[in-house]
């Protein structure tokens, strides 16, 4: 069976819950798939093909999953990677895309990523924090704005590009 390493970068859990959705929909095409958090990766040569998601922070990817892409470039480089990030919030935050930000869109060019996806965010006002975080999720962008059917999605595409790829 080809494993899958699905990556999550976040603070308050919704990028975390967006990744399990993803490996279970690459579970759901008879994949191998272990969902890490960023910091906890020690490597990548184990895998087929990996995920790397981060949450959004003022257009921003977090350090962990920064530090990640730099660590296992060349690694990285010799599998398909396929990158998301989530992170817009309120009305239309499904319609938004999100460019990388530079250092990671260079990181993304150097292992030949795919296109990255942008999924909308979760803002929780129980779970903010910090004076901006409760500001905004006190405003209309607080709620959960994640498309859980697009998120499916593109998590079947990416299990069909796995499997057509990559040797089963």
């Amino acid at each position: 069976m080809t494993a899958v390493l699905v990556v999550f970068a976040g603070k308050s859990g919704g990028t975390r819950e967006i990744a399990e959705v993803i490996a279970a929909e690459l579970r759901a095409q008879e994949l191998r798939v272990d969902v890490r958090d960023a910091a906890d990766v020690a490597g990548v040569t184990e895998y087929a093909a990996v995920v790397v998601g981060s949450a959004l922070y003022y257009s921003r990817w977090r350090p962990e999953a920064v530090r990640l892409l730099e660590r296992h470039v060349a690694d990285l480089r010799d599998r398909p990677v396929w990158l998301f990030h989530s992170g817009p919030c309120g009305p239309g935050a499904a319609l938004v895309r999100v460019s990388l930000p530079a250092k990671v869109a260079l990181l993304a060019a150097r292992i030949d990523a795919e296109r990255t996806a942008t999924f909308g965010g979760r803002l929780d006002p129980a779970r903010a924090h910090g004076l901006v975080a409760r500001l905004m999720a006190s405003g209309h962008r607080a709620g959960d704005f994640r498309d859980w059917d697009r998120i499916r999605a593109w998590a079947r595409d990416v299990g069909r590009r796995v499997r057509t790829r990559v040797p089963l």
